[in-house]
């Protein structure tokens, strides 16, 4: 089973980004091997559309789940359709995330967990 974590630096030692769709990479974790990849998100910087860009891209990536600090509607709504289970409002390490998640501490969101536009110019806290 796979999983892939938003973040802004790819390696283990790297903290969960706060947003998904504008996220600079993401590391995609294979729980069975312990084995990961790191995956550039060429969409974090997409003046529109970088939520459903980054869905997809994930989509095509093959994991299971996504663990992330915020994911907006449209970029939940894409991850849905796959299958794909969000859990948002993650914090720490990529190590300690996978660590949680192993222990069950996560549970999957049951919608986005911003408004549209969150994480762009148009609705960005700052």
């Amino acid at each position: 089973m796979k999983i892939a974590i938003s973040v802004a630096e790819a390696n283990l030692e790297a903290d969960v980004a706060p947003r998904f769709g504008r996220c600079q990479h993401f590391i995609i974790f294979d729980l069975v091997s312990g084995k990961f990849d790191s995956l550039g998100n060429k969409s974090a910087d997409f003046t529109g559309g970088a939520g459903i860009a980054t869905a997809q891209m994930i989509a095509d990536s093959g994991v299971q789940v996504v663990l992330t600090g915020n994911c907006g509607p449209n970029a939940y709504r894409v991850l849905s359709a796959t299958g794909i289970e969000v859990v948002t409002g993650v914090t720490g390490t990529v190590k300690e995330v996978i660590d949680k998640y192993r222990r069950g501490d996560y549970l999957a969101a049951g919608k986005p967990s911003v408004a549209s536009h969150y994480g762009s110019r148009f609705g960005s806290p700052g």
